[in-house]
């Protein structure tokens, strides 16, 4: 049995870098075997290790985002991507459009091959949308807010606003379902609809607002006093490494610019920009109170998530044909591959259990 150590809360960053490395690894692939593997995995973890409070139980929105994904995919190829290649499964008749719309194809004969292929191309946007969710399930959005380094604040405070507003959903379903349920009347029809959307969508930016209120009045996002010339230089050092980056991150991708420009432009872009972060961080005035630790398992979670974006990104460029399988073969699974889809999942025996959830179960037993 693996030693989890004491209940606490994992570093918010650590989950965060899980989910980023699982969702890479999703983007590289349109193996509908490897995406429900990771899929999941996800979902394991997430059952294993959320916590108590009100944004780990925004799981459910984000799987049934990703479920019509996968749907609005598969209808978008029959609607839009309508063609006479392959086995036709169905035989709709192809509405004429004018000849400014040239290119584009309204219904027509569906195949089996452009089903399977907007059934791939749903699975992977799927599985990215589940890797997000399972991050902003896990990770405590405030906990986030106070590990952002001091120059990225106040879109830090933009940002914690913002991935709230899922988890504020939830929860604000929760109490209005609730409440209509002690209250009787209607429960099914528009009527309940309306009943219920409106309610949740004024409780959910109520406590939004709320929480932007009270990151304000805490002095959240506001910086110190700094003179003319250190803003004159950060700003300078911010312009410069912006440029940098673009040129090399331009050159990278373009085989006809010159080398010279790629790796070197980009490493300097980068440095600057680490410079210019801490120039404009000494003008944040901040404290923090009992900043999360980094331990074992934070470490092992984040070494998951990298683990599974290289071997995502090695299955990618050395097995295209496992990564990328054909609409008219079978997908098939290398062990590499299968790696990807399983070692995601090794943070829910990991990782230690969150203390609230173990508050969460004591108070229903």
């Amino acid at each position: 049995m693996p030693v989890t150590g004491l209940p606490r809360d994992l570093h918010p960053i650590a989950w965060w870098s899980w989910a980023i490395g699982l969702a890479t690894a999703a983007s590289l692939t349109t193996n509908p075997l490897v995406l429900i593997l990771v899929m999941g995995s996800a979902t394991v973890v997430v059952m294993a290790r959320r916590s108590g409070h009100p944004y780990g139980r925004s799981f459910r929105l984000y799987a049934l985002l990703a479920a019509m994904t996968v749907v609005l995919r598969v209808v978008f190829r029959i609607v839009f991507g309508g063609q006479a290649v392959g086995h036709v499964l169905l035989d709709l008749p192809e509405v004429p459009l004018p000849d400014w719309a040239a290119g584009i194809r309204l219904l027509g004969p569906v195949t089996s091959e452009a089903l399977l292929a907007g059934l791939y191309d749903g699975l992977r946007l799927a599985a990215i949308i589940l890797c997000v969710g399972a991050a902003n399930s896990l990770a405590n959005p405030k906990r986030l807010l106070a590990s952002v380094p001091p120059a990225l604040y106040e879109i830090g405070t933009a940002m914690v606003v913002a991935v709230t507003i899922f988890p504020q959903l939830a929860d604000s379903a929760r109490r209005v379902r609730a409440a209509q349920a002690l209250r009787g009347g209607t429960t099914t029809g528009v009527a309940r609809l309306r009943r219920f959307l409106v309610p949740v969508l004024e409780d959910a930016l109520e406590r939004s607002l709320a929480l932007a209120a009270g990151m304000d009045t805490r002095g959240y996002g506001r910086s110190g006093g700094a003179t003319p010339r250190e803003r004159r230089l950060t700003g300078s050092l911010l312009l410069v490494a912006l440029t940098g980056i673009c040129v090399g991150t331009y050159a990278w991708l373009d085989p006809t610019a010159p080398r010279l420009l790629a790796l070197p432009l980009l490493g300097a872009g980068v440095a600057v920009a680490v410079l210019g972060m801490v120039s404009a961080g000494r003008r944040v005035q901040r404290t923090r109170y009992r900043p999360d630790p980094w331990r074992a398992p934070e470490l092992l979670t984040v070494a998951t998530g990298v683990v599974v974006a290289v071997l995502g990104w090695w299955v990618a460029h050395t097995q295209v044909a496992v990564a990328y399988p054909g609409v008219d073969v079978a997908p098939y699974l290398s062990p590499l591959a299968l790696a990807v889809g399983v070692l995601g999942a090794v943070p829910a025996v990991a990782t230690p259990v969150p203390a609230s959830a173990l508050a969460q179960l004591e108070a229903t037993a």
